[in-house]
């Protein structure tokens, strides 16, 4: 089994962890109700989509 000749230092460590973070999802106002929603889906307050009602609530 291979094992590193060196110990990996905290710098490097940390720089390799730097693009291992969460993202926040894509919110929006929603145009017809104005909660925000996430892009490109229905809004869960009215239930509205690119100014049409989809559900009815």
């Amino acid at each position: 089994m291979a094992v590193p000749f060196r110990r990996t230092s905290k710098t490097r460590k940390r720089l390799r962890r730097t693009h291992f973070k969460l993202q926040v999802p894509g919110m929006v106002e929603c145009p017809n109700c104005g909660e925000s929603k996430l892009a490109h889906r229905v809004c869960k307050a009215c239930g509205s989509y690119k100014g049409k009602d989809v559900l009815s609530k």
